[in-house]
């Protein structure tokens, strides 16, 4: 299970059954949440690019999330049509490479990377290649991608282990650590005045729930804590900005799922049985009208992680699944062919 955990990990172009017009009409747009308070949603199906935010302050702008290393280059000219101001510090609220692998890139514009400690400590487990050991997740993924290939790991410098906090008494932007939830080292940027909410991949809006460098029990408690803030705006690591709605039912898909799956468990199911039943849970997960935007092709995977925490076996698996950065030939993109 860890081989296919790995390969999803490197392959976040996620496929899905979704139609892409439900959940990207708003790809590669700029949009103004505030004053001063900007999201764009990435091109994740074509580019495998995570979505940005950035929060203009009176000497400086803050970046969140540094993205692919090509997503940090179609960003920049949007945030310097916007302002002039430099921009200083970019925020990495996890060590995935479509969310961190483009520090290089912001270093080169005069930007100090921030990031909770824990996205070092994953890097250290996964970046082997870049800290002494054997090739890792960087060199993995630069066999698929031209941009990462060209640039090289930039770790963060700039570290916190509960909170940073910027503040120009017109801005206020606090970087928060909850705990465990899409990776060990998740941190969401809050800005409680305006009750506006970037989560990274610990809350997304569609089918682009990766599970394997978190854990699913740790990810409902830690997004329990973050829901007590009260947003009103959530803009989420992947997928369209929406409301809080989008929390509650991230928050929801993963709570059914471990429901679902402790039901087998107490009905005496073994392995077999209860992987025979993934279709029934998936079902049952895509009849719910709130939750069925979530179910996709890393519903497996997430299935199989929801029976080993609560004390299964690991699936027999006879090969892992890659996705790739990027669609080969005419794949279908979040249920479009690509033509």
């Amino acid at each position: 299970m860890e081989k296919i955990y790995l390969r999803l990990a490197l392959g976040l172009c996620v496929f899905s059954l979704v139609p892409l017009e439900d959940l990207h009409a708003e790809v590669n747009k700029t949009e103004e949440v505030a004053p001063g308070v900007y999201f764009h949603e990435g091109d994740l199906g074509r580019r495998g690019h995570c979505n940005n935010g950035w929060v203009v302050f009176d000497d400086f702008v803050l970046v969140i999330d540094a993205n692919f290393p090509s997503g940090a280059k179609d960003v920049i000219p949007k945030i310097r049509a916007l302002t002039d101001k430099p921009i200083r510090f970019a925020f990495d609220t996890h060590h995935h490479g479509d969310h961190a692998y483009g520090n290089q890139v912001w270093f080169e514009n005069g930007a100090t990377v921030v990031a909770h400690e824990g996205v070092v400590a994953e890097m250290k487990k996964y970046e082997t290649g870049f800290y002494g050991g054997a090739a890792g997740r960087w060199e993995d993924t630069a066999k698929n991608r031209e941009d990462v290939a060209a640039s090289k790991l930039k770790p963060p410098t700039l570290l916190f282990r509960k909170e940073m906090i910027f503040d120009d008494g017109r801005h206020r932007v606090e970087l928060l650590h909850f705990g465990t939830a899409h990776t060990r080292g998740d941190g969401f940027a809050w800005l409680p005045k305006e009750r506006i909410l970037f989560t990274g991949d610990a809350c997304v809006n569609g089918p682009f729930n990766y599970t394997g460098d978190g854990n699913i029990e740790q990810w409902v408690k830690t997004l329990t804590l973050v829901q007590e803030l009260g947003p009103l705006t959530i803009c989420p690591g992947h997928g369209p900005m929406g409301d809080n709605s989008v929390l509650v039912d991230q928050i929801q898909f993963f709570s059914l799922l471990r429901a679902e799956v402790k039901k087998l468990i107490k009905a005496g199911k073994n392995t077999a049985q209860v992987k025979e039943s993934m279709e029934t849970v998936k079902t049952t997960l895509k009849n719910q009208d709130r939750l069925q935007r979530y179910v996709g092709s890393f519903f497996s995977a997430q299935f199989e992680q929801a029976y080993v925490e609560l004390g299964g076996t690991p699936f027999e698996t006879k090969a892992a699944a890659v996705l790739p950065h990027k669609p080969k030939d005419k794949a279908v993109v979040l249920g479009r062919v690509e033509k």
